[in-house]
């Protein structure tokens, strides 16, 4: 062993024990493993940052923004309520969850997809009557599951792919993962669904930590030609009944009716005041293709400002105008005894009020009317620097932002239809991967599907700095030798020079480091290992690179293996120990389905 190769041993391991202990985030610790490989001459400081701008990092960080396009949007939220049955039993909530799951999060982010889904999950699990894990658990694996499956769905694919260009093969393109990866999340999505749910362990999760506000009191205009126009208020109910929401008053030519007849038949510029759940808010208006009050009356105002030739009136928001943020009135606040048209919430702050929620009772009249009481939970829209400086001035505490989408069909369909042709571009050779989502998410800001802020906001950029730091690191693992002594002694010791067994080994070995680091660090520390492989061995290094790939996309023990894992660890009521339960038979699962589809599709 050499020097280098004894400092590169070194510096892997350090950074492999400071992943697994957890102390400092993954990025942190990859930069510390870079500027440890400068410092000790084993990565030229020409070359140290020369990651940030390699192709896979750049294809991810696209792939980031164009994900929270299509969940900003609405796109993925009309998907879910076409594709999710809504009364179906155990087997088939489960199957069609977890599958639409992997399905979305082989062409989006899956920690995006899983953000998504869990509140489904949680309602499923509630009509159900079963514990949330036992339903957030098949979700969670079912998006590890499908992001194996295209070039786009894990960050480690992209790994895999550079590492092959490098070795002068080129890059694989956005299908060939699809053979093997489509089977193993099917064959695994099938074990969760008829065995795999029933091993997750039974954890009942307490209200103490959730803070319920209610159900919230809004109002929505029918639009002319909209969905609504022309039906009974009967029918309005019947499909308000599976978001659990209802019609408590209606208001037409400025009469409130309290208890509108159920035949009434609704006609362009009703107002509804429906009642809803807050996580169901955004569904309810997109259903029924209904126009907020509030933003129908900020829009005339302002029209008829420009129209006057007037100044603007109101503020200029500050921030994402889309933005919503619940705020608890409190006993001492100025708002008691005013309205929202009292205080010129749009010309001085430039917010809206969108709903109101007041458990005693729900005697309002009109929303921008109703007098606020203590302990009203307002849903307000705007910047949130503006909706912090309404709370502060009124005295009004500011809760947890509600994830509550509106969604736009038009937006909706624009951003799906970028994200195709992104894909499209990509996998037909048109253009490369990083071009190819570069200019996807170049038309998400041109087309202002998402706000120009947001396209930075959207980037994990703790996952850039990882990848970016660790390429370097990967290629002086590389160039000291340390992966070709590595990769003889798997061989020598370990497979005795069968490449099949050599093969499976790399699996095992890819698959138990991703589930104590993460999965992009485990494919940039094992590519080189299987590329030195193939090359002793003499045979082609694309079935040992896919088998990195599969085995760094299988995080199924631990919490702390994927992102997605340590989501569920709390709604769930997880404890450290409770995934191998379904992890440990999933992961075999997969060794059994992925070795001979590797030899089959990726001959040695």
């Amino acid at each position: 062993m050499t020097l280098d190769q004894g400092l590169i041993f070194a510096i892997l391991v350090a950074s492999m024990g400071l992943f697994i202990w957890g102390r400092w985030r993954h990025d942190v610790v990859a930069l510390g493993a870079l500027l440890a490989c400068v410092i000790a001459g084993l990565v030229p400081e020409r070359e140290a940052f020369v990651g940030f701008g390699h192709p896979a990092v750049i294809t991810v960080a696209c792939v980031l923004v164009l994900s929270y396009g299509l969940q900003s949007s609405g796109a993925v939220n009309r998907l879910a309520q076409r594709l999710l049955p809504g009364n179906a039993g155990v087997l088939a909530s489960i199957a069609a969850l977890t599958g639409l799951g992997a399905l979305l999060s082989a062409f989006m982010n899956n920690v995006g997809a899983l953000a998504l889904l869990m509140p489904i999950a949680l309602q499923i699990a509630a009509r159900l009557e079963l514990p949330p894990g036992r339903v957030l658990m098949p979700l969670a694996f079912g998006t590890i599951l499908g992001g194996m499956t295209t070039l786009i769905g894990t960050p480690p694919n992209l790994i895999v792919s550079s590492f092959r260009a490098q070795h002068g093969a080129g890059p694989f393109a956005m299908f060939d993962f699809s053979p093997v990866g489509v089977a193993v999340a099917l064959a695994g999505v099938l074990f969760i669904t008829l065995l795999g749910w029933r091993l997750v362990p039974r954890r009942e999760v307490g209200n103490a930590a959730s803070f319920d506000t209610g159900r919230y009191l809004t109002e929505a205009r029918v639009k002319d030609g909209g969905k609504a126009q022309g039906k009974t208020l009967r029918e309005i109910e019947q499909l308000l009944d599976e978001a659990d929401a209802q019609v408590v008053a209606m208001v037409r030519n400025k009469l409130r009716l309290s208890a509108p007849n159920p035949r009434r038949v609704l006609q362009a510029d009703d107002v509804l005041v429906i009642e809803a759940e807050p996580e169901e808010l955004g569904e309810v208006l997109g259903q029924l293709d209904l126009l907020l009050e509030a933003e129908r009356e900020a829009k005339e105002a302002e029209q008829q400002r420009q129209e006057d030739g007037a100044e603007p009136e109101k503020k200029e928001g500050n921030g994402d105008e889309r933005a919503l943020q619940e705020l608890l009135v409190k006993p001492d606040s100025q708002l008691i005894g005013r309205s929202a048209s009292s205080t010129r919430l749009r010309s001085r702050y430039g917010i809206n009020l969108l709903a109101i929620s007041r458990q005693s009772h729900r005697s309002i009249k009109r929303l921008r009317s109703t007098l606020i009481q203590s302990g009203d939970v307002l849903l307000m829209q705007g910047g949130t620097e503006d909706i912090g400086e309404f709370a502060n001035d009124y005295g009004c505490v500011p809760l947890a932002a509600r994830a509550i989408n509106i969604p736009d069909p038009r937006q909706a369909n624009l951003a799906l239809g970028v994200m195709l042709l992104a894909i499209a571009a990509a996998a037909f050779g048109l253009l490369s991967a990083a071009v190819a989502f570069a200019a996807g998410v170049l038309a998400y800001m041109l087309l202002r599907l998402i706000p120009l802020r947001a396209v930075y906001e959207a980037v994990d950029w703790p996952v850039i700095v990882l990848l970016g730091a660790l390429i370097p690191v990967a290629g002086a693992m590389s160039e000291s030798g340390a992966a070709d002594l590595l990769a003889r002694l798997l061989m020598e010791h370990l497979a005795q020079g069968n490449a099949i067994v050599t093969l499976t080994l790399l699996l095992v070995v890819t698959m138990t480091l991703s589930d104590f680091m993460n999965n992009a660090a485990t494919a940039a520390v094992m590519c080189p290992i299987a590329l030195s492989a193939a090359s002793q061995l003499g045979v082609s290094p694309d079935s040992l690179l896919m088998a990195v790939a599969i085995g760094a996309s299988c995080s199924f023990l631990t919490p702390i293996g994927h992102q997605n894992n340590t989501l569920i660890l709390s709604p769930g009521g997880f404890r450290f120990g409770d995934y191998w339960r379904l992890g440990l038979p999933l992961e075999i699962l997969v060794v059994l389905v992925s070795v001979p589809l590797l030899l089959w599709v990726w001959p040695l």
